[in-house]
């Protein structure tokens, strides 16, 4: 009997900038379409995914589900999902990504799970909630779009409080739902904690054995299968988010450049000096007078690893 084909899972990282980790991605091209994508995808932090026309359905790995109008979707960092429309529809979305861990520096929600990747296969990670059963929690979503689309006054303070409540409500309906055993498959799942290592140790001494080791595998499956779903090789994937960070602490904070390369991780600031530059074609220094000088616009623009997310809806 032939073996059954794995499915190919797809990783798209967003940017998120240090001092106000958050993105919306809105407006009318943003319609799924009807026709199913051939992989599955998962991101570097958390979505909320809010439905305003129309019905589909959501793949997440081991489940699917239907969703409509009005319904919110709340999938955590690196779970594999995909989302595809009723035969002659095209659903209409918004989408919000944003880092809890870092936007509220852990402070007060260190009780609420909804707030990790998972560290086990237990529970539902992800969530589909209905306008109808929780309409205190839509309007929370829904003031976050207007505030994140019209940028008023203190808007990011207004963001980040409206936020952490939809936090605080996701942990108490977690907490109405049965536990129920998770389908793991053997790509995306396998390296979930290889990732969620990076994601908080980037700037400690490590080896790729170390990771291969938390995720039961041989170094050698392990490069292989890490290269296959994130399109990085292990150790280029570390070097660019501490690239990534050093960028943040560059634009956010006055630290010498010696003093933040310290700080994500490097031990020679040459080895700084080189990988930076590698991946943005500019030295620190020169990187961050280029960001320093730029206006608003410009600086959105020139964000390291700009936003290699999915900024536009698929064209299947």
């Amino acid at each position: 009997m032939a073996r059954k084909a794995k499915e190919v899972v797809e990783y798209r990282h967003y940017h998120l900038p240090m001092e106000f980790p958050v993105l919306l991605i809105s407006g009318k091209d943003w319609k799924i379409s009807a026709t199913k994508s051939s992989r599955l995808h998962f991101h570097n932090c958390m979505e909320l995914g809010i439905c305003h026309s129309d019905s589909g359905t959501i793949d997440f790995e081991g489940q699917s589900v239907h969703f409509k109008a009005g319904d919110i979707v709340c999938i955590p960092r690196h779970v594999p999902h995909t989302t595809y429309s009723d035969p002659g529809k095209e659903s209409l979305w918004s989408y919000i990504f944003f880092d809890p861990e870092t936007l509220f520096s852990n402070q007060f929600l260190q009780d609420i799970q909804i707030l990790s990747a998972p560290q086990t296969y237990q529970n539902h990670y992800c969530y589909l909630i209905h306008q109808e059963d929780e309409a205190f929690f839509y309007s929370l979503v829904l003031g976050v779009i207007r505030e994140l689309r019209a940028k008023p006054e203190h808007y990011e303070l207004a963001t980040k409080g409206l936020l952490m409540t939809i936090c605080i409500e996701l942990g108490r309906i977690q907490k109405t739902l049965p536990k129920q055993e998770r389908t793991v498959s053997d790509n995306a799942m396998v390296i979930t904690p290889a990732l969620d290592f990076i994601q908080t140790h980037y700037m400690e001494n490590f080896s790729v054995s170390d990771l291969a080791e938390m995720c039961h595998l041989s170094e050698t499956h392990f490069r292989r299968l890490f290269h296959t779903i994130m399109g990085y090789s292990p150790l280029d994937f570390i070097i660019s988010t501490r690239i990534d960070k050093a960028c943040n602490l560059l634009r956010s904070t006055e630290h010498s450049v010696l003093s933040i390369s310290e700080q994500v991780g490097f031990h020679s600031i040459s080895s700084f000096n080189r990988c930076f530059s590698k991946m943005t074609g500019q030295s620190p220094r020169s990187w961050r007078n280029m960001i320093h000088s730029a206006d608003r616009e410009t600086k959105e623009k020139q964000m390291i690893l700009d936003f290699n997310g999915w900024m536009h809806p698929e064209k299947l």
